[in-house]
């Protein structure tokens, strides 16, 4: 029993060393081989031994007779060399392929573009050791807030490639903590999503963990995404420790909607407001990407991606994306200004420019065509009606600088002409009528008809004058009309005075008489439509008259009144005379004749004919006296 295994088949322990050294059968047997027939001949290439699972294999088979043919033991297949040694194929990579956008995530603050201000105000704070211990990131979509909170995580625990480093803002991204911030590993730097940790318990396990010192790093960070989605509870109840952290912690926030959040949480926080970046600066950064990135791109369509991404880095990387991916299916591989519009639905802007000359010029035919052309191409009405406006802000834009805005000579030459040619309220009333005609498109059920009858109302106005040109053109036709005639002057015993004829006279002196009453002189304006007959008026001197039944001294009414109006004092005498008649007087002869010419009408006799005994009433509406106002008839 003792020799032997044990009650449970297993193999004494004094035993098991001798177990191990025993040969198999596979050995036996050729050792009693070798001792039979001599030792074989070295093979070339010897015969790889079976496997346990083909042996097993060929057991069950030979067992159950469950094969129809001999079992074949497979050969072993012959070695496969690593990857590394042999090249991949062209247009492979080793790992799987990463968008541009998180491709390009910046991971240095010489590579966050646009955010100049926040970057010197971080150096200054970290080179004077004046750090606060939260910071809130807001701006609009894809500007970089997550990329900077994780960049100042970085420059905060930073500590060189000797491992001495101190916080700095230009970090190594070599060292242990910078290569783990990375690559979002690192056990101190805690990145949540708001988003979908909403709770109070969410932000209880933030408070209880914020005692502990850092494990490995020099400050334990928290940075959270999207913050303002915190419910109210919350944030009440992160705000003691938001207030006084600890001093290893720092707290990170990031937000699109600023306002949602409550001020208790703002006054806590050093703010910083990352802006959009402009558009020449986008197009600039995608061509460095396409640079990278081995793709050929014109200028024109690095420059359409850079507006559509309105401001944004991360869209503008989505939209290069894509346009590199459509440039790739016609193999040329080159990113075109014509692929990207097509891609995007934009207008062309040649077509623009045509659309622009074809309504300043009044040809409906050519603007129809090309409104039905872009239509037929995918163009939608609605980016159009954009485009136009755009093209119109931009000839404006160029009437005041003085420079051009353009990303072709053609483009840049019309431009020019057009703000040289145009006047400023040509161009005002155009944008006017193009942003009106954009809002008939976007809510009428047809917008193709609603963009081409806007089209053709705006080529219709295009050439009438507006209200100020139309002032200026009545003046110079005034100025230029025949001098009135002057009568005989008496003796110079006698003093007779000039007269002027009382039919240049009276419109120029309803004119001045207006300009009194809006100046605020009502009183005086009412006193010269009644009282004043004008004998003459020029340039600071009025001579008059007044009419039977008024004897009072009006000449210093008269003055101050013309004195508001015009800002110059004025000669105004009394003289004897006739004159003009007065405005009132003017008026009632030409009600008079009004009523004399309704009676003599036609109509008005056959009804008085057919109606002996009816009258005929006149009420009358007048704003006021020589006015203007209309008369209703009835």
């Amino acid at each position: 029993m003792d020799d032997s295994r044990d009650m449970f088949g297993d193999t004494p322990p004094w035993d098991e060393d001798d177990a191990d050294d025993k040969p198999d059968a596979a050995e036996l047997e050729a050792a009693g081989q070798q001792s039979m027939f001599g030792a074989p001949e070295p093979e070339a290439t010897p015969e790889p031994k079976p496997t346990t699972a083909e042996l097993e294999a060929a057991g069950q088979s030979a067992m159950f007779a469950e094969a129809t043919e001999p079992a074949v033991v497979p050969a072993q297949p012959k070695p496969v060399e690593a990857p590394s040694a042999k090249p991949a194929p062209a247009g492979t990579t080793a790992q799987p392929y990463r968008v541009l956008a998180r491709k390009y995530r910046p991971q240095t603050f010489a590579e966050l573009i646009g955010q100049e201000a926040m970057v010197q105000t971080l150096a200054n704070a970290i080179k004077r050791d004046r750090l606060a211990h939260a910071f809130l990131m807001t701006g609009v979509r894809g500007v970089g807030k997550t990329s900077t909170a994780r960049l100042i995580a970085k420059a905060l625990n930073c500590i060189g490639p000797d491992g001495q480093g101190g916080p700095t803002i230009d970090p190594c991204g070599q060292c242990e903590p910078c290569v783990a911030i990375a690559e979002g590993r690192h056990i101190d730097v805690i990145e949540m999503d708001a988003a979908s940790h909403t709770g109070v318990d969410d932000v209880r396990e933030i408070i209880e963990a914020v005692r502990y010192a850092a494990v490995s790093a020099r400050y334990k960070i928290y940075i959270i995404d999207e913050v303002h989605m915190l419910s109210r509870n919350a944030f009440n109840a992160l705000l003691k420790t938001l207030e006084e952290p600890p001093a290893h912690v720092k707290f990170l926030f990031a937000t699109t909607e600023v306002d949602k959040l409550p001020v208790t949480v703002l006054s806590r926080c050093q703010r910083f407001d990352l802006r959009r970046i402009p558009a020449p600066m986008l197009a600039g950064h995608f061509a460095h990407v396409c640079a990278k990135e081995g793709v050929e791109a014109e200028a024109e369509a690095l420059a359409m991606v850079a507006a559509a991404a309105e401001g944004s880095v991360r869209d503008g990387l989505s939209i290069l994306d894509q346009a590199i991916a459509h440039a790739d299916l016609d193999g040329e591989g080159q990113v075109r200004a014509d692929k990207v519009r097509d891609m995007l639905g934009l207008s062309d802007k040649s077509v623009q420019r045509k659309l622009i000359a074809a309504i300043l010029d009044g040809k409906g035919g050519d603007l129809l065509d090309l409104v039905a052309h872009q239509f037929a191409l995918g163009v939608e009405p609605i980016a159009l009606m954009r485009g136009l406006m755009d093209l119109t802000h931009r000839v404006a834009v160029a009437q005041v600088s003085g420079s051009a805005e353009a990303h072709s000579t053609e483009e840049r030459e019309a431009i020019e002409g057009w703000a040289k040619s145009l006047r400023a309220g040509q161009l005002h009333r155009l944008w006017q009528l193009l942003l009106k005609g954009h809002d008939e498109v976007k809510s009428a059920p047809d917008p193709l008809v609603a963009a081409q009858m806007a089209l053709l109302r705006i080529m219709h106005a295009s050439d009438m004058p507006d209200p100020g040109a139309l002032v200026r053109k009545l003046e110079e036709i005034a100025s230029r009309a025949p001098a009135a005639p002057v009568a005989e002057q008496g003796s110079a015993a006698s003093g007779a005075p000039v007269a002027t004829s009382p039919a240049a006279i009276s419109p120029r002196w309803e004119a001045l008489v207006d300009d009194v009453e809006h100046a605020g002189e009502m009183s005086a304006a009412n006193t010269m439509r009644m009282q004043v007959r004008v004998v003459e008026l020029s340039p600071g001197l009025l001579r008059y008259a007044q009419p039977p039944g008024f004897n009072e001294d009006i000449v210093a009414v008269l003055r101050g009144g013309l004195q508001a109006a015009t800002g110059e004092r004025w000669q105004v005498e009394k003289v004897a005379g006739e004159g003009a008649p007065t405005l009132v007087e003017v008026h009632q002869v030409k009600k008079t004749a009004d009523a004399e010419a309704l009676r003599s009408s036609p109509l008005v006799e056959a009804t008085l004919a057919a109606f002996p005994g009816a009258e005929l009433i006149q009420e009358d509406r007048q704003a006021a006296i020589g006015g203007g106002g209309r008369n209703w008839r009835r």
